[in-house]
């Protein structure tokens, strides 16, 4: 199996067992991200602390999460980035535009933060 999916009670966790994250498998991530959002899931977290390796094609697949939760008005974080793909997604400064954590522990925490902070602000009337 290329990816683990554990649903949890508000997000759904996302694990990539591969040393490789590229064109051969970006495809796989891509459409079980679209099989989570289809089955109402908003919030979700990857953790590619196993990914030594990741390519455009894989950029694309994680793009494709962040995408498919702000569409569902949900929260989307990355976790446990190895150098070699950290280093990928601060040139491409997707830094800038994802939710990075370096722990699945902070990126839980993050997203009960960010799901609050949707929640205020949906309930505030704005």
């Amino acid at each position: 199996m290329k990816f683990t999916t554990d649903k949890k009670e508000k997000y759904t966790l996302v694990k990539s067992e591969l040393e490789k994250l590229d064109a051969q498998h970006a495809p796989d991530l891509k459409s079980e991200l679209v099989v989570i959002n289809k089955a109402g899931e908003k919030n979700i977290i990857i953790d590619l602390s196993g990914t030594r390796y990741c390519d455009s094609s894989g950029l694309s697949a994680l793009l494709t999460a962040n995408r498919l939760c702000k569409g569902a008005e949900g929260v989307f974080v990355l976790t446990g980035l190895e150098p070699a793909v950290a280093k990928l997604v601060s040139i491409s400064q997707l830094d800038s535009v994802l939710n990075i954590t370096p722990t699945l522990s902070e990126a839980e925490d993050l997203l009960y933060m960010e799901t609050i902070s949707k929640d205020i602000d949906g309930n505030s009337g704005e």
